[in-house]
């Protein structure tokens, strides 16, 4: 990993500014919930008759999943094609997600879109998604994670994230952080000079539409979302009227966000992988029905494990302890010990297939398997229950390392 602009910057110059023909751009950065919110602006502008593309990140299974137009993926020929242009214009100096950058920004501008929905990697100031000039963008919130690259404290990590403001931009700062982010954020939106600056409050979380995502802190995400649907309309990039927004959010998906993928026993995925994830993740188990309840959980060794695991073991009745198959991964009996300072039945089971059977053994046709800890594992685990793209190889971000 190496934080900065320049190296993109200079790549998409010489691919003749991909960049510049991707529609009205919305860039979406923030702790959590960035990815749904991405997701449902982009459902909304395809229900109103726009071409989409949308640039996500990290992927489950495939990596064409990170740049969809119109919620497909390209094919495999395209993108070698357009790898190999990238490649020519300098892109093997890139780091690895400034290269998916390149090459995603370069598939969605061939596929012409009139708008485009970019979600921020990591931070937000330093990010590669920032060289992309975007009249639009959020901040869905602020909540510690990445500490190590993005600071040690809260007012810190809002000052990265609040990177992404620009000069004469229509500004969202959403509700789903921390609360004390939010005068670091406006603070960082009047200095960079803002056109607009709308903030979301907790009414606007309460009359906030319906969507197709399950969970309750899908409401803050989607006030956020609408909110960014209202900068569009203003900017003349989309018309979408109120049945209109109701069908694109209707009708969005995420893959792995609380997402159930089985019954009897029920199977969910959720990728929460950071404290504040985690405890919106545990409010949505504690108000489900079924018992009992078993936590198949997979964590990235980089993580703070005891502020995940604290607030899901509460409400589960046994965590069994793996690990997905890439090298951050924390081993399992190294997490399984982690998770037994918490108390309750700790399990450990190497191979996460083999925990994900054993814990809907365990808990019978009646009971609840949650797998969470890492959108890595939710990946693994997807397949196995719904059909989509698989790589034949892992190819994945690598660790991070300073």
């Amino acid at each position: 990993m190496v934080f900065g602009l320049e190296r993109v910057a200079a790549v998409l110059a010489a691919l003749g500014h991909p960049e510049r023909r991707l529609g009205a751009v919305v860039h979406v950065g923030g702790t959590n919930g960035k990815g749904s919110t991405a997701a449902m602006v982009a459902a909304v502008a395809r229900a109103a008759g726009a071409r989409v593309g949308l640039y996500t990140s990290p992927h489950l299974a495939s990596l064409r999943e990170r740049f969809t137009v119109d919620g497909a993926l390209p094919d495999e020929a395209a993108v070698v094609a357009a790898y190999a242009r990238v490649a020519a214009a300098g892109g093997d100096a890139l780091t690895f997600f400034e290269q998916i950058t390149a090459l995603g920004v370069l598939l969605i501008a061939d596929a012409a879109p009139d708008v485009t929905v970019l979600e921020v990697g990591l931070g937000g100031r330093l990010d590669a998604t920032n060289a992309i000039a975007a009249p639009i963008a959020a901040v869905t919130g602020v909540a510690l994670d990445h500490q190590e690259f993005l600071g040690a404290t809260l007012t810190a990590i809002a000052g990265e994230k609040a990177g992404i403001w620009k000069p004469g931009q229509a500004a969202v700062i959403g509700a789903a952080g921390d609360p004390a982010a939010v005068p670091v954020l406006v603070a960082a939106a009047e200095a960079a000079g803002v056109a607009s600056l709308r903030i979301v409050s907790a009414a606007d979380v309460a009359a906030a539409p319906a969507t197709a995502l399950a969970g309750a802190h899908q409401r803050a995400n989607a006030a956020c979302a609408d909110a960014l649907v209202d900068a569009l309309i203003a900017a003349g990039a989309i018309a979408a009227p109120p049945d209109v927004r109701a069908a694109g959010y209707a009708a969005v998906v995420h893959p792995g966000r609380l997402e159930q993928v089985a019954r009897g026993p029920a199977v969910v995925l959720d990728g929460a992988h950071n404290p504040d994830g985690a405890a919106a993740l545990a409010r949505a188990i504690a108000a489900r029905p079924e018992r009992p309840r078993a936590l198949v959980l997979a964590v990235s060794a980089d993580k703070d494990v005891d502020a995940i695991v604290a607030p899901l073991a509460a409400v589960v009745d046994v965590i069994v302890a793996s690990q997905y198959a890439q090298a951050r991964s924390l081993p399992a009996p190294a997490l399984a010990a982690r998770c037994r300072a918490h108390g309750g039945l700790v399990e450990c089971v190497d191979e996460l297939a083999a925990a994900v059977d054993h814990a809907r053994e365990a808990v019978g046709m009646g009971g609840c398997v949650i797998v969470a800890g890492s959108l890595f594992a939710v990946g693994e685990v997807r397949p196995r229950f719904r059909p989509m793209a698989v790589d034949p190889l892992v190819v994945s971000d690598p660790a991070h390392r300073p």
